[in-house]
């Protein structure tokens, strides 16, 4: 069975101003989700699904139902404030969405393979695509997820803060833990730092970071759902608590119900957090292409 590709695409994007999931980027108007899904048909996946608010499906399916059918089935997870949101609480006031971890568990209707999850604005690289797909096609162990791993210089913004999976892997190439620092930022001589509770902290440029590229066995998902209500219960009256994929990972690892393998990419990275990051991931984008990494039109057949 081939795996299936979850693309988190409910985020508002208040940083960057607008609906960055559907804006253009590539020398032809194409959207980074184009590259994604473009990478994922030839690295060996199947199906994709889109995480995405009730509000913007409909143009999200819009956009991208002509280019995928014939290529790749594909299907749309609503990602609502109430999902799997323990009954006892009632309705719960918040005016985001619950973070990357309560999306990925609201695809487990459209989710029967292993899986791997990605954000809709970053970019990974074909290779990365490649070695996921094959680890979730070959791998049977149910408890043997895995991640692609960056180094933490190569995925900076010139234009401000971001955030980031820290990882420490273990001798044995797997994950020994992931902290979601959410204020990194190098300064003027290139020190990188995480900021918290107005603190700075220095991080080492190679530090292999998360970058939201996940792979996951579908046995998973009772395991988050169990997590995630656990967290709506602690955090009913916190409106910006987020349940993130790397809490998931953490508990999994903390709780021996489950391993993490970090495989290292050799691709390049680049994302979109703020709008001063536009040109430099159009520039990016262009590149490739003249290098023929990707046709000048991707979905002309």
């Amino acid at each position: 069975m081939k795996p299936t590709l979850l693309i988190l695409a409910a985020g508002i994007g208040s940083r960057y101003g607008g609906v960055k999931q559907l804006d253009q980027f590539g020398p032809q108007g194409q959207t980074i989700i184009d590259y994604s899904l473009y990478d994922a048909i030839r690295g060996g996946f199947g199906k994709v699904v889109f995480i995405v608010r009730d509000e913007i499906k409909d143009d999200v399916e819009a956009t991208f139902a002509d280019r995928l059918r014939g290529k790749i089935d594909y299907d749309f997870a609503i990602q609502g404030i109430q999902s799997y949101v323990p009954e006892e609480l009632g309705t719960v006031e918040r005016a985001k969405p619950w973070g990357t971890g309560h999306a990925t568990l609201c695809a487990w209707p459209q989710t029967d393979a292993p899986f791997a999850v990605i954000n809709a604005d970053d970019f990974y690289g074909r290779e990365a695509f490649a070695t996921m797909a094959n680890f979730l096609t070959t791998d049977t162990d149910d408890t043997q997820h895995a991640m692609i791993g960056y180094e933490l210089k190569r995925t900076l913004s010139e234009n401000g803060t971001v955030s980031r999976g820290v990882c420490i892997v273990r001798s044995d190439g797997n994950l020994s833990s992931v902290v979601e620092r959410t204020k990194i930022f190098p300064d003027k001589v290139g020190n990188i730092y995480f900021e918290e509770d107005d603190i700075l902290t220095e991080l080492p440029p190679f530090t292999p970071v998360s970058m939201n590229f996940w792979g996951f066995k579908p046995a998973v998902f009772p395991l988050i759902q169990k997590q995630f209500q656990n967290f709506a219960r602690e955090n009913a009256n916190n409106p910006k608590a987020e349940f993130y994929i790397p809490t998931i990972v953490t508990n999994l690892i903390y709780h021996q119900l489950g391993q993490c393998r970090v495989f290292t990419s050799q691709s390049d990275w680049f994302g979109v957090t703020y709008p001063e990051d536009k040109p430099t991931v159009q520039a990016a984008l262009k590149a490739l292409h003249d290098a023929g990494e990707y046709p000048a039109e991707l979905w002309a057949n």
